[in-house]
């Protein structure tokens, strides 16, 4: 499947438009990151474990994405973007979301 962020495909024609293909994970944070990332918010410097843990959930909600395009019979997503919002204190969601087409 090719996903892309632009509104179109070099070389490919869209015959098909499916409608919006969407996947979204809510990830919440653990106690033992937050007593590193307080104690690394010290010293300065990036805090991998919540690096890790968003990306993650980028490459989560973007499978579930393409699995929602495949189920509309697509082969690709375009403009696809990414969002994220705080679902509560210490938990956000990541929503991937794109325009499911079919391209010859």
């Amino acid at each position: 499947m090719i996903i892309v962020n632009t509104p179109e495909i070099p070389n490919l024609k869209i015959s098909e438009v499916h409608g919006i293909a969407r996947g979204s994970t809510v990830r919440a944070r653990n106690v033992g990151s937050d007593i590193f990332a307080g104690l690394k918010n010290l010293v300065g410097g990036e805090i991998s474990e919540y690096t890790k843990l968003q990306a993650d959930s980028r490459e989560q909600a973007l499978k579930r994405m393409q699995e929602d395009a495949e189920k509309m019979g697509a082969n690709a997503v375009i403009n696809v973007r990414i969002t994220t919002s705080m679902v509560m204190q210490g938990a956000s969601e990541i929503l991937a979301y794109g325009t499911a087409v079919t391209t010859e």
